[in-house]
């Protein structure tokens, strides 16, 4: 399979058509008759892209975007919608929508539509898998050459929400029998929300303290929303602990945890 496509229309008509087009091309398609019900299955499953109506009744599509941002940071997100909600498209757009489509539409260009948006989020992996290659490849040098010790001694520990606590030297974080274990760059990330506790951080800046280098703002939330999916999958462990990172819309995150 190419990929794993959510339909979300409360059109029956339009979600048949859509799942017929996508899965001649090679799709896996779930589909959903109302905003709610996507929201679901994009919680229990991962998707590569999610194919939205924006004038839906219920939960229309401006708040189910807004939610699937939460949920699935990764996941892209193509809007369809008719001629007089243009101008709600353009604000989804500013919400991280990857594209909108008229409808009605040609199969031709909602497949182009697709694949670019898949192709895009496909590079958006292949750097990060990069990243953490070159990470575990620095770390395995360091050890090799003596340059960090195996046993090194525990630095200090922070206490976090109920009792938690976390210790970054050695990456980890810990409440009664429970324990996780953060990647390095986990670690650094969480170093730096801690350390800047209360403030709000732009995604270009995190790029900056977390990776090393700097990078466009369109870029930055590319790069920095899978690395904080994966953290705040970690601390969601914990009592409390999905809610220490929080996003602010259209600017980056702050870390709330006490």
């Amino acid at each position: 399979m190419k990929g794993r496509i959510l339909i979300v229309d409360d059109e029956e008509a339009a979600r048949k058509s859509l799942m017929d087009i996508l899965r001649l091309e090679g799709y896996q398609v779930a589909t959903a008759g109302d905003g709610k019900r996507g929201l679901e299955l994009l919680a229990d499953e991962p998707f590569d892209l999610m194919l939205l109506d924006l004038k839906m009744p219920g939960l229309g599509g401006l708040a189910v975007l807004e939610q699937a941002r939460q949920l699935a940071p990764e996941t892209k997100v193509i809007l369809f919608t008719a001629h007089g909600s243009l101008e709600s498209a353009i604000q989804a757009l500013r919400k991280d929508a990857h594209d909108y489509i008229l409808k009605p539409a040609k199969p031709a260009e909602i497949i182009a539509s697709v694949d670019r948006a898949l192709a895009e989020r496909a590079d958006t992996d292949r750097k990060r898998r990069l990243i953490e290659q070159v990470e575990s490849t620095i770390q395995q040098l360091k050890s090799a050459t003596g340059v960090e010790t195996q046993t090194a001694p525990a630095g200090d520990i922070v206490h976090l929400g109920s009792q938690v606590q976390v210790d970054l030297d050695r990456r980890e974080i810990w409440h009664a029998d429970q324990r996780i274990t953060l990647t390095p760059t986990e670690a650094k990330l969480m170093q730096v929300m801690m350390d800047n506790r209360g403030r709000v951080l732009s995604h270009r800046e995190l790029v900056l303290l977390v990776q090393g280098y700097q990078t466009t703002d369109w870029e930055a939330p590319e790069t920095m929303r899978p690395l904080v999916s994966r953290l705040r999958h970690k601390l969601a462990q914990f009592a409390g602990g999905d809610e220490w990172i929080a996003n602010v819309r259209g600017t980056g995150y702050v870390f709330d945890g006490k």
